[in-house]
């Protein structure tokens, strides 16, 4: 059985805009789709809505087949050392999905995936995500359908946001690529927008896409699919 090729780009933003469309051309000449985590609002008062180039890009690669991603509201620490989403309760992380949901609606980016932060979501973040209508919850482990409530366990192989990017993390990241599509299954790889100003971790990124792709894997990209479509299939 191919394994399942799930690549994401996360922090993407006016400062790293031009690394992730030069990374986007890359997936592309590979013909590799992408999923693409976006938060409304990041560290040095940025704001989504404040930047159309940024906004325009986005529409652009959903248009030709990428996937959108919530990645929470601000990424502002609740705690010390935690996530936005890691330990909120129920009400507060409602109120933050309603505001990030607007703003996304606004720039004509709305979704109804949701990863948190360092893909780390409290039980009252997943209990309010229905809520506001998303469907599927992404974790560093599991791929969560809220509507089926049915889990599919595949882990995340990430360079950046809560990973390391040492160049022994992104050896072994390239080696556990290639372990996981030889066995196939789901290859979620994950690299922050960041990393992806550092020739490093992005040929490790590459190096690992490649490599799933000779072990026969196939592209795909987070997605939630409706009860009436599941039932034609």
């Amino acid at each position: 059985m191919n394994a399942e090729l799930i690549v994401s780009v996360s922090g993407i933003r006016d400062t790293t805009r031009d690394a992730a469309i030069e990374f986007a051309a890359a997936m592309d000449d590979r013909d590799v789709r992408l999923s693409l985590l976006v938060a409304p609002r990041l560290k040095g008062k940025y704001r989504l809505v404040e930047d159309p180039a940024t906004q325009s890009w986005l529409r652009g690669r959903r248009l030709a087949g990428d996937a959108i991603v919530l990645h929470g509201y601000d990424q502002a620490a609740t705690k010390t050392r935690r996530a936005e989403f890691a330990t909120l309760p129920r009400h507060e992380a409602t109120l933050r999905l309603k505001a990030a949901d607007r703003v996304m609606e606004q720039v004509e980016l709305r979704t109804r995936l949701f990863a948190a932060p360092r893909w780390d979501a409290s039980s009252g973040a997943l209990a309010a995500l229905p809520e506001v209508g998303f469907r599927l919850a992404l974790g560093l482990t599991t791929m969560l359908d809220l509507e089926r409530d049915i889990a599919q366990r595949a882990r995340v192989y990430g360079i950046g946001e809560g990973f390391r990017a040492e160049p022994w993390w992104c050896r072994a990241l390239v080696m556990g690529a290639a372990r996981t599509a030889r066995r196939g299954g789901v290859l979620r790889l994950a690299i922050s927008g960041a990393q992806l100003q550092r020739p490093g971790p992005r040929q490790a990124m590459l190096d690992a896409v490649d490599l799933a792709l000779y072990h026969g894997a196939r592209s795909d990209v987070y997605r939630w699919e409706p009860f009436s479509a599941a039932k034609a299939a």
